[in-house]
C-alpha cells in the first residue's frame, strides 16, 4: 500500500513546491525623521503593526539629504513606498508630475478636524493630496534671566533687548524663510494672486529696508546662521531669538527660557506671521496596498493617540485640533506656544513656482543687508526669476518659455547612428590590425581579473556619464522632459540673458573659476614646497611632530573645515575680526565684497590643500641624492641656484601630476564655495560646479541645463589635461 501511494505523495510534494508563494500584504512607509521624532513615529507604527498581524509594515528611515531625490526617482518606477511623510511645499509639483494619489482622510476625521491652514497647504487644484500630521513654524524664544517680561511689540522687544545686551535679537537674517514673518507684517507675499512670484513690490522692498535698519543699528547681527544663533542664545549674549522647534534640542539645561508667538510690528500694526510648514502622509501613485489597511495606518499616526505620542516624544505640534486640547499637550507651555504660533502663521505656497523664489530672494535680501539699494536688489531678483520661469504674460497665456520649445530629434538620431557605425567600423578594423581577439583569447585569465573593475567603472563612471550627456539634450519644465537638442549648450555659451559682468553669465563664472584654480594651486604648491624643504633640512628638530601637525588640515573632512572657517569669518563674532580688532582694525564684512569674499574662500581652501602638496614634495625630495646638491655647492652654486637647477628639475616628474590633480580638485571644489561664501556677494564667487548644482536644484530643477554645464566643465578639464601634457612633453599621463 505504501509503495503504491509513494509516487502520489511525491507528485503532491512536487506540486506544492512549484505552487507560487502567497505574498503577505505589505505597507512600506518612508520618512526622514531623526531623534525624538523618529522614536515617536516608530512607537506608533510598531503598535499598529502589532495590532494588525495580517499586514506587514516596513518602516524605512531615509537620510534627509537624499530623501526627496530618492522619492522622485523611485516612485515613478514603482520601487518607492506606499506611504511617505514629507513637508507640503512640493505638493503642487509632485501632484502635477503624477507622483501622488489623492488623499483620503481617516474615517474618524473630517477636514474640519484638522487646522484649516494645514488642509489648505495640502490642497492643490481643488484636490487634497495628503493627510496632515504635524505643523512647524518659527516662534520667539526668550531668555527670562535677561528679560523677564514678554514684549508687547516687536519694537518693544528690541528696546528691552538692547537694554541688557549689545545684540537684542538674533535670527538667520540672510535667509528668506526667516524673513517671511516680517515680509507678511509689511503686507507682502512671495507669490501674487496668479501664482507668479512678486519680489519687486513696494511692500517687500520696505521690509528689506527695515531689516537693513535693524542690522545697521546693531540690534540684529547682519550675518547669522543656525549655529551662531544657538550659540548666542546658549551663551546668554542675546535675550531673543527667532527659531523653530528644532532649536529645543540645542538649548542648554541652564538656560531659563520661554517660547511665545511672534509679536506685532508697531510700524505696520500687523503681527509677524512666519511661514507654516505642514508635514503630511502622502500616498505614492503606484501603491497597490489595501486602501483599508492604508487608511487604518494613517488614522493611527494622524489620529488622537498617535498625535499625543508624537507631541510628547517627538515634540511635534499636531495638525489634529482636538489633540492640542489634550492635557499632556495643553499643559506643555512650549508646545502650546508653537501651536498658537501655527494658528497665525501663513502656509508656505505649494505651487511649483515657489521653488524659484528662494535663491534670488535670499540673494537680494543679503545684498540689501550689505548696503545696496533694496529696490535695485528686488528688481534684479525679479528679473532673475523671470529668466527661470518666463514672463508673467507667457504664464498667463499658459505658454512655456522659449527654451522649452521642442525640436525634432531626427537629425540627432541620424548623427548618433552614423557616429556609432563609424566607431564600430573603426573598432573592427583596429581589432583586426592589432589581432585583439587572438590576444584576448591568449590572455583571457587577465581579463577575468579585470572584469570586476571594468563592471564597477561602467556602473559608476561610464553609464552615469552617458545618461548625463543624454539629459543635457533635454529641458526639464514642470515635471516634464522635452527634447531640445543642443539648445542648452547654446544658451550657456551665448549667455544672452545675462550681461558679461553678471555672475550668472557662464563666461564670468569661468573667469572666476580659472582665477580661483590658479591662485589656489599656486599657494598650495608654494606653501607645500616651502614646508617640505624646511622639513627636509637636517637642522630641523622634531620633524615627525611637525609633519603630523601639518597634515591634520588635509585629514579633517573638508566640509567640517569649511564650516569652521565660515564661523571665523563672521563679521560680528568671528575670530578673524576679533584678532583684527585687537590691532585696531574695524570689523570686515568679509562676504559683502568680491575681493574679501574671494579671499575668505581662498584662505579656507589653501588651508585644506597645502598638506597634499607638502606630502608629495617630501616624498620626491627623499628620492633626490644629496650628492648632486653637495657637488653643486662645492662648485660655488648658491641656495637659489641649487634649487632652480638641481632640485626643481628633479621634482618636476613627481610634482606635475600632483599639480594637475590639485587643479582638477580645486576647479571642482564645491564644498568650500557652498559652505563658506555661498557664492556671495550676489553670486560673484560662484564657480562652474556650484552654478551647475544651483541650476539643477534651486532654479526650477533645470536638469538638462545643469547637465550641459557639467559636460562643459568636463570638456574644459579634458582640454586642460591635454594642453598640460603637450606643454610638458608627454611627461604627465
Amino acid at each position: 500500500m505504501l509503495r503504491r501511494s509513494l509516487p502520489l505523495l511525491l507528485l503532491f510534494a512536487l506540486l506544492l513546491s512549484c505552487a507560487p508563494e502567497v505574498e503577505e500584504p505589505t505597507i512600506t512607509l518612508w520618512h526622514s525623521y531623526r531623534g525624538g521624532e523618529r522614536e515617536a513615529l516608530e512607537a506608533v507604527a510598531n503598535q499598529w503593526d502589532a495590532e494588525h498581524p495580517e499586514v506587514a509594515l516596513e518602516l524605512l528611515a531615509v537620510p534627509s539629504k537624499a530623501y526627496k531625490s530618492r522619492l522622485q526617482s523611485a516612485i515613478p518606477r514603482g520601487n518607492g513606498p506606499d506611504l511617505f511623510i514629507e513637508a507640503h511645499e512640493l505638493t503642487g509639483e509632485w501632484s502635477g508630475s503624477g507622483l501622488l494619489m489623492p488623499a483620503l482622510l481617516p474615517s474618524a476625521h473630517r477636514q474640519d478636524a484638522f487646522a484649516s491652514a494645514s488642509i489648505d497647504a495640502l490642497t492643490f487644484d481643488d484636490e487634497l493630496w495628503g493627510v496632515p500630521i504635524a505643523v512647524k513654524s518659527v516662534a520667539l524664544f526668550q531668555n527670562r534671566t535677561m528679560v523677564a517680561e514678554a514684549p508687547p511689540s516687536f519694537e518693544a522687544m528690541l528696546d528691552a533687548g538692547r537694554a541688557v545686551s549689545d545684540v537684542a535679537l538674533a535670527y538667520e537674517t540672510g535667509e528668506f524663510y526667516f524673513h517671511a514673518a516680517l515680509m507678511h507684517a509689511f503686507g507682502a507675499e512671495a507669490l501674487g494672486s496668479d501664482g507668479y512670484p512678486t519680489i519687486d513690490t513696494p511692500e517687500l522692498i520696505a521690509s528689506w529696508a527695515f531689516v537693513r535698519e535693524l542690522t545697521a543699528s546693531g540690534a540684529v547681527p547682519p550675518e547669522s546662521d543656525g549655529a551662531t544663533v544657538s550659540t548666542l542664545f546658549n551663551e546668554g549674549k542675546v535675550p531673543f531669538v527667532i527659531n523653530g522647534p528644532w532649536l529645543l534640542g540645542e538649548i542648554r539645561d541652564s538656560i531659563d527660557y520661554t517660547v511665545a508667538p511672534l509679536p506685532m510690528l508697531e510700524r505696520t500694526g500687523e503681527r509677524l506671521q512666519p511661514y507654516l510648514t505642514v508635514e503630511a502622509l502622502f500616498r505614492a501613485a503606484h501603491s497597490d496596498a489595501s486602501t483599508d489597511s492604508v487608511m487604518s495606518l494613517v488614522g493611527a499616526i494622524a489620529g488622537l493617540d498617535g498625535s499625543v505620542v508624537r507631541a510628547g516624544t517627538g515634540r511635534q505640534i499636531p495638525a489634529l485640533t482636538i489633540a492640542r486640547e489634550h492635557p499632556e499637550i495643553a499643559a506643555d507651555p512650549v508646545l502650546a506656544a508653537f501651536a498658537a504660533q501655527a494658528d497665525s502663521a501663513v502656509a508656505m505656497p505649494n505651487r511649483p513656482e515657489m521653488s524659484t523664489v528662494w535663491e534670488p530672494a535670499a540673494r537680494g535680501l543679503r545684498g540689501a543687508l550689505r548696503g545696496k539699494d533694496p529696490a535695485e536688489m528686488a528688481t534684479r531678483a525679479q528679473r532673475e526669476i523671470e529668466s527661470f520661469l518666463g514672463s508673467r504674460e507667457d504664464r498667463a497665456k499658459d505658454s512655456k518659455p522659449a527654451h522649452v520649445a521642442p525640436v525634432s530629434p531626427t537629425p540627432y538620431v541620424a548623427a548618433t547612428s552614423l557616429l556609432l557605425l563609424f566607431m564600430a567600423a573603426w573598432g573592427i578594423k583596429t581589432s583586426r590590425e592589432r589581432q585583439v581577439v587572438a590576444r584576448a583569447r591568449d590572455s583571457w585569465r587577465s581579463y577575468v581579473y579585470l572584469a570586476p573593475a571594468f563592471v564597477g567603472m561602467m556602473a559608476v563612471v561610464f553609464i552615469p556619464f552617458v545618461v548625463g550627456a543624454g539629459v543635457s539634450l533635454f529641458a526639464h519644465y514642470e515635471g516634464e522632459f522635452t527634447f531640445v537638442g543642443l539648445r542648452n549648450f547654446v544658451r550657456i555659451l551665448t549667455s544672452d540673458t545675462y550681461a558679461l559682468t553678471d555672475p550668472m553669465n557662464f563666461w564670468f563664472t569661468l573667469v572666476v573659476t580659472v582665477l580661483w584654480t590658479a591662485t589656489n594651486v599656486a599657494l598650495h604648491v608654494g606653501i607645500g614646497l616651502g614646508l617640505a624643504l624646511l622639513l627636509r633640512d637636517p637642522w630641523m628638530k622634531m620633524k615627525g611632530v611637525y609633519r603630523v601637525l601639518l597634515i591634520v588640515p588635509w585629514a579633517v573632512p573638508n566640509y567640517i573645515t569649511a564650516l569652521i572657517w565660515k564661523g571665523m569669518f563672521n563679521e560680528q563674532f568671528g575670530a578673524i575680526n576679533g584678532v583684527l580688532g585687537l590691532a585696531g582694525v574695524e570689523p570686515v564684512a568679509w562676504f559683502s565684497q568680491f575681493a574679501t569674499s574671494f579671499a575668505a574662500n581662498l584662505c579656507t581652501n589653501t588651508w585644506l590643500g597645502f598638506p597634499f602638496m607638502m606630502v608629495v614634495t617630501l616624498g620626491a625630495l627623499q628620492a633626490i641624492p644629496r650628492d648632486l646638491e653637495e657637488a653643486a655647492e662645492v662648485d660655488g652654486a648658491g641656495a637659489w641656484t641649487r634649487f632652480r637647477h638641481v632640485t626643481l628639475p628633479l621634482l618636476k616628474p613627481a610634482l606635475m601630476p600632483a599639480v594637475i590633480l590639485g587643479s582638477v580638485w580645486t576647479f571642482n571644489m564645491f564644498n568650500v564655495i557652498y559652505l563658506v561664501s555661498a557664492g556671495d556677494p550676489d553670486g560673484g564667487t560662484e564657480i562652474l560646479i556650484s552654478e551647475a548644482y544651483k541650476w539643477a536644484f534651486t532654479r526650477q530643477a533645470q536638469y538638462g541645463y545643469a547637465s550641459a554645464y557639467a559636460l562643459l566643465v568636463f570638456g574644459i578639464l579634458v582640454l586642460y589635461t591635454l594642453v598640460t601634457k603637450k606643454v610638458t612633453g608627454g611627461e604627465v599621463t
